[in-house]
């Protein structure tokens, strides 16, 4: 999934162990799993060489989708689109 973090998201997740996001719709704090039982839990943290996007790895308990999916993210989607042959993927 996708979130947005914040040094304050990025710290409570370090701490915690546990993903923190900041909801840009509610103006809040949020750790994944505390309403819907979907809980993140962190292996591992990467920035990026400019540190401005940060991959967070995680035990991904139930699903990471508000939509009830595994992840948010359709892997066809695009490259069907794009012509790309499903044999040369």
């Amino acid at each position: 999934m996708l979130g947005w973090m914040d040094d304050e998201a990025l710290h409570r997740t370090l701490t915690t162990g546990r993903c923190t996001y900041w909801s840009r719709s509610r103006q809040e704090y949020w750790v994944k799993g505390d309403t819907s039982g979907h809980f993140q839990w962190v292996k591992s943290v990467a920035l990026d060489c400019d540190a401005d996007t940060v991959l967070v790895k995680v035990d991904q308990v139930g699903a990471a989708c508000h939509t009830g999916a595994r992840t948010c993210f359709d892997e066809d989607v695009l490259l069907e689109d794009a012509g790309v042959p499903a044999s040369d993927q």
